[in-house]
Formats: structure tokens, C-alpha cells, sequence
């Protein structure tokens, strides 16, 4: 069976995973919210539109009313590949969620989060 490419994994499919990892480790689904919100300029209703449509991650971020101006600060490795060197900017994306998520998770401030 061939996989999936990474932009066509369900966004209503990862988020529960990214609210188990952050109340896992001692923080709510409202920071993780505002986290996302952060990176992808959704508010709750479109995040919850976004959920109950099935989204795949590339629709997610194609929707995405504003892409945080800051996100070249993301810097570090998510899955043994550093996230300011992605080429593809999908890919990208996902990678800066992902690695926002860790640091979520990991405990950081969300002042340091939201850089």
C-alpha cells in the first residue's frame, strides 16, 4: 500500500493527536489552539470548520486566512530535519506546527512559543 504524502493527512485526524501530546504533558487544548492560531491566523470557528469538513493538511494551510509573519523565527528539528531547512514550503508548514506543538508540549513559555 503506498503512503500517504504529508499534505494529505486530515487535519481532523492530527489535531486530537496534538491535544492528547499537550494534555499528556500538563497543558490545555486551549493553548494548543492558540498556538496553531498563531502560526495559521484561524479563529475558533474556522479551526472547528476546518475539523467537521476533514481537511487535508495542504487544504488546511491553503485556507489559512494569514501565515504568522514571524514563522522564520521557527527554528530546530522536527523528525531529525531542521524545519528553517525544508524546501517545500507545505511541508514546511506542517513541520512549524509540529515543532510549535513540541515546544507546547515540552513546556516552553507561550511567550517564547509565540515568539
Amino acid at each position: 500500500m503506498p503512503r500517504k504524502a504529508i499534505g494529505d493527512y486530515e487535519f481532523a485526524k492530527i489535531y486530537p493527536m496534538y491535544v492528547q501530546k499537550a494534555e499528556r504533558k500538563g497543558r490545555t487544548k486551549a493553548e494548543l489552539d492558540t498556538v496553531i492560531q498563531w502560526l495559521t491566523g484561524y479563529d475558533d470557528a474556522g479551526m472547528a470548520d476546518q475539523i467537521e469538513r476533514a481537511t487535508t493538511l495542504e487544504t488546511f494551510f491553503d485556507e489559512a486566512p494569514q501565515i504568522h509573519p514571524h514563522v522564520d523565527e521557527i527554528k530546530g528539528v522536527v523528525c531529525g530535519i531542521r524545519v528553517e531547512e525544508i524546501e517545500d514550503p507545505l511541508t514546511q508548514k506542517i513541520r512549524w506546527m509540529d515543532k510549535l506543538v513540541d515546544e507546547l508540549a515540552r513546556g516552553k513559555k507561550m511567550e517564547s512559543i509565540l515568539r
